[in-house]
């Protein structure tokens, strides 16, 4: 019977091969036609249309999300097979921001870890990179301050936005957790995973050091050591995962934004990010919100961050639904932008999930 349901698959997994190629062929003429238009080979708001139209279409039994991941794949070679492109990340590599970066990208890329958020803006600057991935926020740390204060002298745009579940592993060259005397961890990550290590690993010594990557380069020479790191870095370092989701908040997120210098076209389904200063008077912060509400526009976050060029001077960071071609939007705009001593768009791009 076994035999029968195999022979089956086989011949099922033969007509895929041929489709993903034929899809490939599709792929790279495509990518032709983009290339004598001078057009980027990566689209967020075409690669989101595809799979909500295949989550829209799905029976079953195979899970939306694992359809999304087969998917996104998919359309990672697809996109490589176009032009393989140039990504720096705030690395190094292993880190969340590099597996953010995978799923947004793939593998198979050229990726450009830097050592800081201002070098992943430079890279994209000076043409060396097409595209950068940074952290913009946490959903227990908060905001990623230094993200926010690139974009103030920075004209790079946000093309998109992407959502990590932040995941702990606990990895070795062991195969026994018993063997373990050392951890090592970035600062952040043993906070994050306190009580687990409390209870499972109780009298280990803790060690902090620069990044998870780090933390699992050390535990791949070392004997009877072990790293709190991300799934990647078992990849990257071949060491065993000797348990998973240790994390001690299981609802643990990162916000990370995709930047380049072009603004994507709409998507139906789109966020605008703004940053704007007012001028010192009473009630300015209020009056300047009141567009948005004039204008039905949802607000989904503020922050405010010195400008560090007058004392008490603020620049305020916004997100809203909505895009910069809406009409809705460029009324809100226009009319923001006469209280405001600094008005900016700094991207409108397909709301991330």
């Amino acid at each position: 019977m076994i035999d029968k349901i195999r022979k089956r698959i086989d011949n099922i997994d033969e007509k895929i091969l041929n489709l993903l190629n034929e899809r490939i062929k599709m792929a790279i003429e495509v990518g032709k036609i983009k290339s004598r238009k001078n057009e980027t080979v990566f689209v967020p708001v075409r690669e989101k249309e595809i799979i909500s139209n295949l989550i829209k279409n799905n029976k079953g039994p195979m899970p939306n999300e694992y359809l999304s991941d087969v998917f996104r794949e998919i359309l990672n070679v697809s996109r490589t097979m176009q032009r393989k492109i140039k990504i720096s990340y705030f690395g190094p590599e292993a880190t969340f921001t590099h597996l953010a970066a995978i799923k947004v990208f793939g593998k198979h890329v050229d990726y450009i870890p830097v050592e800081s958020i201002k070098d992943v803006f430079i890279e994209i600057e000076k043409g060396r990179a097409e595209y950068g991935v940074v952290p913009i926020e946490n959903s227990t740390e908060g905001i990623v301050n230094h993200t926010l204060d690139m974009f103030i002298d920075s004209d790079l745009k946000i093309t998109s936005e992407i959502f990590l579940e932040i995941s702990h592993y606990l990895l070795s060259r062991e195969s026994d957790i018993k063997k373990i005397t050392k951890v090592y961890s970035h600062p952040q990550a043993i906070a994050q995973t306190r009580n687990w290590l409390d209870k499972n690993l109780r009298n280990i010594k803790v060690i902090e050091v620069a990044s998870t990557s780090e933390a699992a380069r050390l535990a791949k020479n070392e004997k009877n050591t072990a790293a709190i790191a991300s799934s990647v870095a078992s990849e990257i370092y071949g060491l065993n995962i000797l348990s998973r989701n240790i994390e001690d908040n299981k609802n643990n997120y990162t916000r990370f934004l995709i930047i380049s210098k072009k603004n994507p076209s709409s998507s139906g389904k789109d966020k605008t990010s703004i940053m704007f200063s007012v001028k010192d008077r009473v009630g300015a912060l209020h009056d300047m919100l009141v567009p948005f509400k004039k204008y039905k526009l949802n607000l989904t976050k503020i922050e405010s961050r010195p400008t560090k060029r007058k004392a008490w001077e603020y620049i305020f960071f916004v997100d809203f639904i909505g895009h910069i071609d809406n009409t809705n939007v460029k009324k809100a705009l226009s009319e923001l932008e006469r209280g405001c001593t600094i008005l900016k768009v700094l991207g409108s791009y397909p709301i991330g999930e």
